[in-house]
């Protein structure tokens, strides 16, 4: 996860403040009173097989480490699954999380379309010279430790996405709630630290690649009186969570950091064919092929292509240029 000292809102995962990631309880939805649709029957039928399942960071720092170390290419993916599930738990004496009941979860995940984006591949089509896991970074902010005169804000970020994001954009509603929360005022310097979760490469049908950011969500996003389904992760649900999070800020950021790592690496490199988008996956709704809403989008998948225009602005402003 991303850290800097001086930007609130996106953090270290487990010891401090900011974005709830990874909560110990779930994030409530108001309960639907009116009738049933059919789609909304169809989800609910599809309960998550991640029911039972711990919550909180340290399971999700589990999970992470369990799919940092899967080799999807495997031939008998499922005991690669369990392989790599007991291994997890294994290094970390604590838990008390079953191996076998997370590998049974993670392979439906694992066996689940992740969307447009990825040309509806699943995450196990994904080889591992197409993964890159946990690519690490430290960006300097406007200079990094040196003295700079004008520095660029937090509210510098918040006009520049309320300028790039159409209205029709799912997270078209964050820059206010970001100006909102007493945060435009603070500076961007310093270093921001962190680590990507995945990187994949996917090629089109010519072979030009593109590199999607992926995140991993362990989030519990359901009514207490509900039994977690893949309508609780069904795409239009997942926007609110993002936004409410601040998990865009956090993808901007991871796509700018990627923006500069491929401009050094990807021969010819074109930010807008090569910055294929973000990718949240919320692993407890992704429960199959079959939990899709009307749209043919799949639950437990947040997709999002920010504009190359936007990442590289958003570079410019984190380097200390003014708007």
């Amino acid at each position: 996860m991303p850290h800097t000292d001086d930007v609130g809102g996106v953090t270290s995962e487990p010891d401090e403040s900011g974005i709830t990631d990874e909560p110990a309880s779930p994030t409530t939805a108001a309960p639907d009173t009116a009738g049933a649709s059919a789609e909304e029957a169809r989800l609910r039928s599809l309960v998550s097989p991640w029911v039972g399942l711990p919550a909180g960071a340290g399971f999700g720092t589990l999970v992470h480490d369990a799919l940092e170390t899967l080799d999807c290419a495997a031939t008998d993916l499922s005991s690669e699954v369990e392989r790599a599930c007991d291994a997890a738990v294994g290094r970390r004496l604590s838990t008390t999380t079953d191996p076998t009941r997370l590998a049974e979860a993670l392979l439906t995940s694992l066996e689940t379309p992740l969307g447009s984006l990825a040309d509806h591949r699943r995450l196990r089509d994904i080889a591992p010279r197409d993964r890159l896991a946990e690519l690490g970074f430290e960006l300097p902010l406007a200079g990094g430790d040196q003295e700079r005169r004008s520095r660029s804000t937090v509210a510098d970020l918040a006009s520049m996405l309320r300028d790039h994001l159409p209205a029709e954009d799912p997270l078209a509603g964050y820059p206010d709630l970001l100006a909102a929360e007493g945060l435009g005022d603070r500076s961007l310097g310093g270093y921001l630290v962190g680590s990507i979760d995945a990187v994949l490469r996917v090629r089109s049908a010519s072979g030009e690649p593109s590199y999607l950011v992926v995140d991993y969500k362990t989030n519990l996003v359901r009514s207490d009186d509900e039994q977690l389904s893949a309508w609780h992760y069904r795409p239009d649900r997942l926007a609110p969570v993002m936004i409410d999070a601040h998990y865009p800020l956090q993808a901007l950021l991871y796509c700018v950091a990627l923006h500069r790592f491929l401009r050094w690496r990807q021969p010819g490199y074109d930010p807008q064919i090569h910055l294929g988008g973000v990718l949240y996956l919320f692993l407890r709704g992704m429960v199959g092929p079959d939990a899709v809403d009307g749209d043919g989008r799949p639950c437990g998948v947040f997709a999002w292509h920010p504009s190359a225009a936007l990442v590289l602005e958003a570079s410019d402003v984190l380097a200390g240029g003014m708007r």
